[in-house]
Order: structure tokens, then sequence, then C-alpha cells
């Protein structure tokens, strides 16, 4: 859609208006523009991939956990622990999806040889198989969402927001 200026809108610019209209300060405005845009790309990808991921069986939890394992090469192993920081989820849920995982048999977990108290997840061949397609599923659900965005304005918004991140991303909440 597009302003009376001219120029191209979409539906953050609508809110924009409203916290403008209620005085909020312009600062404050792009720090609240950043966080709905990045939200809503996130949104899009994720509702792109929710098809092919339950044709495999899984939920968008569970590709976040293998594929966080994948990235780590072989053996494909970590502790829960690293899993939860990762996967960026909550050590209860990160138990959850590590239960069925394990029982659809694509996980295993495994004693930490130099630590009795620990274990090590670890994907297994049926894990590393499911993941792969999962990966392929979800580069395709982005090259959908981002199908008619010009390379160029992809490449500069993974800059940007990686200098964001960079500044931002070392807090820690509760």
């Amino acid at each position: 859609m597009q302003g009376d200026d001219g120029e191209r809108r979409d539906d953050v610019d609508a809110v924009a208006a409203t916290w403008r209209r209620d005085g909020l300060s312009e600062p404050l405005i792009a720090m609240l523009e950043v966080g709905k845009r990045a939200g809503r790309i996130a949104m899009l990808v994720q509702q792109a991939m929710r098809p092919a991921l339950a044709d495999l069986g899984l939920t968008y939890a569970e590709f976040e956990v293998l594929t966080v394992l994948r990235r780590e090469g072989e053996p494909y192993r970590l502790r829960p622990s690293e899993l939860t920081r990762s996967a960026f989820l909550t050590s209860g849920g990160t138990s959850n999806v590590l239960q069925r995982l394990h029982r659809v048999g694509y996980i295993e977990r495994e004693a930490d040889a130099g630590d009795a108290r620990s274990r090590f997840v670890r994907l297994t061949a049926d894990g590393l198989r499911v993941t792969e397609r999962a990966l392929k599923a979800a580069g395709d659900a982005h090259e959908d969402v981002m199908a008619r965005v010009p390379e160029r304005d992809v490449r500069a918004a993974a800059d940007a927001l990686r200098e964001i991140l960079l500044a931002a991303g070392g807090r820690r909440f509760r």
C-alpha cells in the first residue's frame, strides 16, 4: 500500500502513526518498528514452514533442536543445557522436545564419560535424515517468503539486524 506522499507503507506504518499521535519519540518508534517487522517476518517464515514440518512429524521447536544438533557437526551432540541456550528454549520446553524426539528415535541420550552426572543428546541416523529434509523445507519456505524481495535488500536488512543484535544481544532477561 502507499501513503499520501507516494511512499510504500505496511501495516507497521499504520501502528507507528498511532505511536506518533500518542507522543512517542521518533527513536523509540524506530526501535518498535524494528521489533514489529522482525517479528512479522519470523512469523511469516514459520507459517510457511509449518505444513512441511508437519508432514515430517515435527513442530518448529523440534526442528530448532534438531538443527542445533546438526550445526554441531559430527558426532552431532550437545548437553541439554547447551541445546536450551542455542535453541532459545526454556529448560522445560527443551525437556519436552527431547522426550518427543527420543520417543520417535531422532535423538539418543548418552552418558558423558568424563562426568557421570552429565549426559549428552545426540542425533541418530534417522534424526540426521529428517533434519536434512526439514532444512530443505526451511530453505524453500524462506525463498518463498522472500521471493519478491531484492537480494540487495535482504542482504542490507541482514547486515543491519546483525549490528542491532551485536549491540543489544548480550542482554539476558528473566
